[in-house]
């Protein structure tokens, strides 16, 4: 393909998203690789250029474009050289015209780098969301260990302490490492929260939100298989995903619980009383998942957010219901939306004084509220907010 091919192509491509974006559509990976999946003339360089393109104009854009066509022109406002793909040329885009305007760039919409920038995500801090993200991986503990295991790439040590970062794009789900349990791919960022649990061998722990179990897989691993460890979520295809992962993993101790939205206590009332530790990931927003999504930004509304924080603020009363005293909630958000995080759980501590903030203490993140917050700027990980409160 020409260069000019390629760019339309992208062109045509982000138009998809975009419909995608506003509808409530497939998000933008599945738009991507069915869209190459259909151009079956276009050879493996020819697919990299064009996915390049594609993420490269979602990057620039703050607001949702018009056009897939304005996406790109504003793409090639940041990088000059793209200007002359729109030659005419059969294949390629028209030709730009005098009065033709380029989609607005910034961090995303108006209305929410706004929200951002009160929760003191501004400036350097907001920029770096949508980075490119690196490649984390989480060296399985009841299978290898992090300074034994050779992997066909040498991964970088993260502070989390079965962590290693490699090349982004690494194929590591290709290895055998991966094929055998050995290692799986999660942010560091999620594994420091996962730390938070403080999870021990013999407990008994709920993962509340589990979906496809890449916490509570992590969980496993920090009690060493021994306890009780019970995964749950509303989502029945994401949690049947968990099992086939946790034989792999040879993480023997998890049992799972599809839960009725709006009616988790009749699932869950077994438990009641009983849990040490309840771990809420709770859905949110993913203002910190930007690097790997940056299209997401363009399905955010002031209505959602506001839908997620009473959402999480609810899940956290479901799980102060299955702690036994001392147990402890760990909530997590991969959010940086105070809304979502902070101020979720200032909430829930007015409303339940029975429960002592513990905020977990590790030498990455900074404060935040009665938590912990990570940063891609300041902790090179995924933006996440995640606190402790224990039943006294």
């Amino acid at each position: 393909m020409t260069p000019a091919a390629r760019v339309q192509a992208a062109i045509e491509l982000l138009d998809s998203i975009i419909t995608a974006a506003r509808e409530g559509g497939a998000p933008a990976d599945r738009v991507v690789a069915d869209g190459l999946r259909a151009r079956r003339y276009a050879g493996s360089k020819d697919r990299r250029a064009i996915r390049e393109l594609v993420y490269g104009a979602i990057r620039a854009c703050g607001p949702v474009p018009d056009t897939g066509r304005a996406a790109m022109l504003r793409l090639a406002e940041v990088q000059p050289e793209l200007a002359e793909a729109f030659d005419g040329s059969s294949y390629g885009p028209a030709a730009i015209g005098a009065d033709e305007s380029a989609a607005r760039g910034g961090v995303a919409p108006a209305w929410l780098a706004e929200r951002l920038a009160a929760s003191d995500i501004a400036g350097e801090e907001a920029e770096a969301l949508l980075d490119r993200a690196p490649l984390d991986i989480r060296v399985n503990a009841l299978k290898a260990s992090r300074d034994a295991l050779e992997l066909p790439v040498a991964g970088e040590p993260l502070l989390a302490p079965h962590a290693l970062r490699l090349p982004a794009g690494t194929p590591v789900e290709g290895w055998d490492a991966y094929r055998d349990g050995l290692i799986e791919v999660q942010d560091g960022g999620s594994q420091l929260a996962c730390m938070a649990v403080g999870a021990q061998p013999g407990e008994t722990i709920i993962d509340l939100c589990a979906g496809a179990g890449g916490k509570t897989l992590a969980l496993a691993a920090a009690m060493q298989n021994a306890g009780t460890l019970v995964a749950c979520d509303t989502d029945k295809r994401r949690l049947g995903n968990l099992r086939p992962r946790a034989d792999r993993a040879g993480a023997d101790i998890i049992s799972e619980i599809l839960l009725n939205p709006g009616r988790e206590m009749a699932a869950l009332d077994a438990w009641r009383g009983k849990a040490d530790a309840v771990l809420v990931d709770a859905p949110c927003s993913g203002t910190g998942t930007w690097r790997r999504n940056p299209e997401s930004r363009w399905r955010i509304s002031p209505q959602e957010i506001e839908r997620l924080s009473a959402l999480q603020f609810r899940l956290l009363e479901i799980a102060a219901q299955l702690l036994r005293p001392g147990g402890r909630i760990v909530y997590v958000v991969c959010s940086l939306l105070d809304a979502e995080g902070a101020e979720v759980f200032d909430r829930f501590s007015a409303a339940y004084p029975q429960f002592r903030a513990d905020p977990p203490t590790m030498s990455a993140g900074r404060a935040r509220g009665k938590g912990v917050r990570l940063t891609p700027y300041h902790d090179g990980t995924d933006g996440f907010f995640f606190t402790r409160a224990v039943l006294v």
